[in-house]
């Protein structure tokens, strides 16, 4: 395989990846700030911007720190790179440049997702925000569904490759959405607004109904911590993310009979997040261990790049 389609088939997943967790950082805030009991108001927004790391570039645009600007910022920006409408442009550009790997009803997707896009978009109201992200994330479901039932070869491994590598960061990134919340004044932790947040994490990660199955104790940040951290079977965990990277990498090596730095990078995080405790990470400092693991993602994508000749 050519070197600049490998390229365009993981900036493929990363950019699918990506949109899909930007619709549902929209949607969790949006349901703090809307939907919940007290309104998390502009600290939450403040917190998607800090999430997504876009502060800059938002502030850059001398718009107001408001709901309607920054769903605008971070859904419908024609001119920042991040946001979802930009992410889908530039999925949709790669799955063109190889588009006959790829089957019919994954272009499809691709394709319908930039389709709801097609015409520019004004400011919306919670509704139509909420009904777009729900569309957008239908079609990236599509497409992830569409690739599970492609040939499993090269194309799909390098895919998966660049939704796993690009879920780790994002799932890191929603977890520390609850370090740069603070609750609003007079409200305590375990709480009705503290629980509001905490739900409105697992609904992100349509992990509600997997966190009743998995824990009777009832809702606390302890379990939902352990959950996206450690429990593969979640497949947005970040346990299951770095066993998919490696499962990916091992494809890969399979069908090329090499193997590289990158590899013994992505074992090495796999072995280490199968020894990590929650309680250990909750005491050491939940926000330096997942800023230090976002880090070593992005170490990680830089090895694959150089392993694989990525342009």
């Amino acid at each position: 395989m050519l070197s600049r389609t490998a390229t365009s088939l993981y900036w493929l997943g990363r950019y699918v990846e990506r949109a899909d967790f930007l619709a549902r950082l929209v949607e969790a805030t949006l349901r703090l700030d809307v939907l919940s009991t007290r309104s998390a108001g502009e600290d939450a927004w403040r917190t998607a911007l800090a999430v997504s790391e876009t502060t800059e570039a938002f502030a850059a645009g001398d718009a107001e720190l408001t709901r309607e600007e920054v769903v605008h910022f971070l859904l419908a920006s024609s001119t920042h790179p991040g946001s979802i409408l930009r992410c889908l442009a530039m999925a949709r550009d790669n799955a063109r440049a190889v588009r006959t790997a790829l089957s019919r009803e994954a272009w499809q997707a691709i394709n319908g997702a930039w389709l709801i896009f097609d015409q520019r978009m004004g400011r919306l109201d919670p509704t139509a925000t909420l009904a777009v992200v729900d569309a957008v994330k239908a079609e990236t479901r599509g497409f992830e569904g569409a690739v599970h039932r492609m040939l499993r070869n090269k194309t799909t491994s390098f895919i998966r490759l660049g939704q796993a590598v690009e879920r780790t960061d994002n799932t890191a990134r929603l977890l520390d959405v609850k370090y740069h919340i603070l609750l609003p004044e007079g409200e305590r932790v375990g709480g009705t607004v503290d629980r509001d947040q905490w739900t409105t994490i697992l609904q992100t990660v349509s992990a509600v109904t997997a966190f009743r199955w998995l824990y009777t104790d009832g809702l606390n940040p302890t379990n939902v911590i352990d959950l996206l951290l450690s429990r593969a079977e979640l497949p947005r965990s970040l346990a299951a993310s770095t066993e998919e990277t490696v499962a990916a990498l091992t494809a890969l090596a399979r069908a090329s009979g090499t193997q590289g730095e990158a590899d013994r990078m992505a074992r090495t995080r796999q072995a280490r997040v199968a020894r990590t405790r929650t309680g250990d990470v909750i005491a050491a400092g939940l926000h330096q261990h997942l800023r230090a693991l976002i880090v070593e993602n992005a170490h990680l994508h830089d090895a694959i790049g150089r392993q694989f000749k990525f342009h």
